[in-house]
């Protein structure tokens, strides 16, 4: 998966969540790192650090396995695969363990000059519930 080789490093940004009307959730910092390790049960690490306004920090590491040209996941809150397109995009399809009956769907453009854009979208029942806008500079390549 060349594309995803593109977001390898450490991510720093704003992820803005909103409603179905695109009215603002919430607000929170974020700290990506994304590594492919040499060797090892995983071939994508990503460690998650979300800082709320209140001072809460989340934490979370997400470990991807490689078959079938695609990186899958089987986490507590979620399950599913990330792939690319032939222009460089990302898409994920996510089943939400923690939200159930909710999919997920997410895009990633390719990062420019350090800098990625990416979408969230939740759907449950076939209707659009959330979206989360997330918006990252690259502050460190590994």
């Amino acid at each position: 998966m060349p594309a995803m080789r593109a977001h390898e490093g450490v991510w720093t940004g704003t992820y803005i969540h909103l409603d179905a009307q695109a009215q603002e959730i919430e607000r929170h910092q974020s700290r990506v790192v994304c590594e492919f390790p040499d060797d090892g049960p995983f071939a994508y690490i990503q460690h998650n650090t979300f800082t709320h306004g209140d001072g809460r920090i989340d934490r979370a590491r997400l470990d991807g396995t490689f078959r079938d040209g695609r990186l899958w996941w089987d986490e507590p809150t979620f399950a599913g695969s990330a792939w690319e397109t032939k222009d460089g995009l990302i898409l994920l399809h996510l089943d939400r363990k923690d939200l159930p009956g909710v999919v997920f769907w997410e895009i990633i453009l390719p990062p420019i000059k350090g800098l990625r854009s990416r979408t969230w979208h939740f759907i449950k029942d076939g209707v659009l519930i959330r979206r989360t806008l997330c918006e990252e500079r690259r502050i460190a390549s590994d």
